[in-house]
């Protein structure tokens, strides 16, 4: 039993994305300070355009990752998430070659369907919902043929996709694919399709009606694993702490609640976003410290 006055141990890993809004300069601190803080791995959005920061500055992704791989030694790093809106799975699968490499194999490789604000910045046609469902699900399925490849060589034609002949050397098995998914199709796809699960949830008003709508979606997975004949045990679950109604690093006590229910339906890995001066995730660094240097090791247990 849990000791008197004390959430239940968590069990998770805890990660934290950083905004690519910053140049290197500045950024390298926040890279170096994810890892000394403890956290298991850090993260950054892949946009050309976030709609959350329309007019912010904006930094490239893959450098950026790049730069963090050469500047820590033990943090996983990834994307949260790459989407098809701006990128080919071919060009995708030669970047997490290089990352992988230079990273030692600490790369996460988050992928999800996007927003369409980079999509409509190079011009494309607007897509329904289902359409984007698709284009993502194709986008996947054609990077983990390359991901898989034994022969050398992927060829491949699809509605969204082609390669013909792309090398696929060298192989690069361990980096783990995980599907962005936030309804009951794609958490389908996520569990047949994908090394592990992330999401945000649904938009909700309230915490309990945020977690109602997580334990759905979990439902939903639980037996789509079982569909596939994959261990649940061993599937990695990643959920986006700040897609609540609270931002998860506003208090101690708020992040240790959070996490705690997190974990309570099953999932494995929470991710919390460097605190900002401003909206969104407008926060305190001093409490990110905070949580990193109290909160997060008495969860662990």
């Amino acid at each position: 039993m849990p000791a008197p006055n004390r959430p239940p141990q968590a069990d998770v890993r805890f990660g934290l994305t950083i905004l690519p809004e910053r140049p290197w300069a500045q950024a390298e601190r926040q890279w170096r300070a994810a890892e000394d803080l403890g956290f298991d791995h850090a993260w950054t959005y892949d946009h050309l355009v976030w709609a959350g920061l329309p007019d912010s500055p904006w930094y490239g992704t893959m450098p950026t990752l790049t730069a963090a791989a050469i500047v820590t030694s033990r943090i996983g790093l990834g994307t949260f998430v790459a989407s098809p809106n701006f990128r080919h799975p071919a060009t995708l699968y030669r970047e997490a070659q290089s990352l992988d490499d230079i990273s030692g194999g600490r790369f996460l490789l988050g992928l999800g369907k996007g927003g369409d604000l980079d999509a409509r910045i190079l011009g494309q046609p607007a897509l329904t919902t289902k359409d984007r469902v698709d284009r993502f699900q194709e986008f996947t399925r054609l990077y983990l043929a390359l991901r898989n490849d034994e022969t050398g060589r992927v060829t491949s034609e699809g509605r969204w996709f082609e390669t013909h002949g792309m090398g696929t050397l060298p192989r690069l098995a361990r980096v783990p694919v995980l599907a962005a998914a936030d309804g009951p199709r794609s958490v389908r796809f996520a569990a047949q399709a994908a090394d592990g699960w992330v999401t945000t949830g649904s938009r909700s008003e309230t915490l309990d009606a945020w977690f109602d709508g997580l334990e759905r979606l979990t439902h939903t997975l639980e037996k789509a694993l079982a569909a596939a004949d994959r261990d649940p045990a061993a599937y990695p679950r990643y959920l986006n702490l700040d897609s609540s109604p609270v931002f998860s690093l506003g208090s101690a006590e708020g992040f240790e609640e959070l996490v705690t229910r997190a974990a309570a339906l099953g999932f494995t890995d929470v991710v919390s976003h460097w605190p900002r001066p401003t909206a969104p995730y407008r926060g305190d660094e001093a409490m990110l410290e905070t949580i990193a240097s109290e909160v997060m090791p008495r969860l662990r247990g």
